[in-house]
């Protein structure tokens, strides 16, 4: 890997006696990892644990597996889960992920979140808003909203309203030059500064959003002190922030004139790279009023969702009903008005209303654990193969028909429906391989 001359000779400055090793680092593998998402009910053990990090692991993981395939494992590489780690919000918050495709940071925070609270999951690349969705609903949370935003509009809807907001900036991208060497081409001495005031922009609408006494936690995968401490910087001298030490594991270190940040280096700590700061807001922001939601299904509509409730849930679930042309959806509570936003994903994707009938989501299937449904088929990883091919199953166990949990290892993976001993394919079209 040829590095800019430019580069080299700036961090030849800024590390010093380090610094040959720094460069040598980019010589040698990016270093794969994954979490186990905590939400599902049937959960691994892996080998090669990240020391002192819940759900880590090194090493990599196939798309193609039932693992991936239900949302048991989520491939990020280990400095990235850093920010996650970092933030940790506790149950009940309201967070917003700022910058979340493609979805790493957002998944790792509704690990803690636990399925209480709200998570914002926000991206403003209509492209990429797809991806982060995707992401999202194979993890099976019920208490997230995707928004595809920019940051200013964000903050009319959402004036003071945020226990904890999460901004992964757009930045150089140093800390990617060995996982993708594609974006040294993108990397120029100048650029740094050019990324900074982006942040800076970024950060004023988040300022706005933030409550009084809530977290703001910010990073981003380059090592320039323009788009970490100099923007360290900016934000104590422009609000009433206070720095949150971060306890430096596994080879972080401390960031320049801040002890309290952290930086992850290559030569140091097994991954790529990475900065973290975390604040704590002192300032006084007016929460808006949130006028509780109504839902706005018809009378037919009720009927058919609570016919198919009662016939397949063992549990009720909580949230606001939305109907959006004829799919329903379930909103968490506490939500202000969002009919001007460009929504990615409006809550948890429970279905579609048909002629006389309700038709369960694959997200729903994904989400639910045994305990919370009435019908549900086990099948073999053979039969999972199958179905992820978009083949139907047979099922050899003598069962009426209807709508049946399909689970594969403990997890969901959808719903389908079972008609004289066959399991029809409900898996999406898009997702078969």
């Amino acid at each position: 890997m040829q590095l800019p001359q430019e580069f080299m000779d700036k961090y030849q400055d800024l590390l010093g006696q380090e610094a040959q090793a720094f460069f040598e680092s980019f010589r040698e593998e990016p270093v794969a990892a994954f979490r186990v998402n905590p939400l599902k009910e049937s959960l691994q053990e892996f080998a090669d644990p990240i020391p002192n990090m819940p759900w880590s692991y090194y090493g990599k993981v196939s798309g193609k597996s039932p693992e991936h395939v239900t949302g048991l494992v989520y491939s990020q590489e280990p400095a990235a889960q850093m920010v996650g780690q970092v933030a940790q919000p506790a149950k009940g918050m309201k967070v917003l992920d700022l910058a979340a495709a493609p979805g790493g940071k957002s998944t790792h925070l509704l690990s803690y979140l636990d399925n209480t609270g709200l998570l914002v999951s926000n991206e403003i690349s209509s492209k990429r808003v797809k991806v982060l969705t995707e992401n999202i609903e194979r993890f099976g949370a019920r208490n997230v909203i995707v928004t595809n935003e920019s940051a200013d509009r964000l903050a009319k809807v959402f004036p003071a309203y945020f226990d904890m907001i999460v901004l992964d900036a757009p930045c150089s991208g140093e800390g990617m030059f060995r996982k993708d060497p594609a974006a040294i081409q993108y990397w120029s001495v100048d650029y740094p500064a050019q990324c900074a005031s982006l942040q800076r922009e970024i950060l004023t609408a988040a300022m706005d959003m933030l409550a009084e006494g809530g977290q703001l936690i910010y990073s981003t995968c380059t090592w320039s002190p323009e788009e970490n401490e100099e923007i360290v910087a900016w934000l104590l001298e422009n609000y009433d922030l206070e720095l949150v030490d971060i306890p430096k594991i596994n080879g972080m270190v401390a960031g320049f004139d801040y002890p309290e940040t952290a930086r992850m280096y290559p030569h140091r700590f097994v991954g790529e790279g990475q900065f973290v700061a975390k604040f704590k807001y002192y300032g006084h922001g007016k929460p808006k009023r949130v006028k509780p939601g109504k839902s706005n299904l018809n009378r037919e509509q009720v009927q058919l969702w609570q016919e198919f409730a009662a016939k397949q849930l063992r549990v009720p679930l909580t949230g606001l009903l939305q109907a959006f042309g004829d799919q329903l959806y379930l909103l968490p509570d506490g939500l202000p008005d969002l009919s001007k936003m460009k929504i990615g994903r409006n809550g948890l994707h429970l279905g579609t209303f048909k002629k006389k009938r309700f038709e369960p989501s694959f997200a729903l299937g994904l989400c639910l654990h045994r305990s919370e449904v009435r019908h549900r088929i086990e099948i073999t990883p053979e039969d999972f193969q199958k179905y992820v091919a978009g083949q139907p199953v047979p099922i050899s166990e003598e069962l009426p028909n209807g709508w049946y949990q399909v689970a594969v290892h403990g997890n969901g993976l959808g719903f389908a429906k079972l008609v004289s001993g066959t399991l029809k394919n409900s898996f999406p079209k898009g997702l078969r391989f």
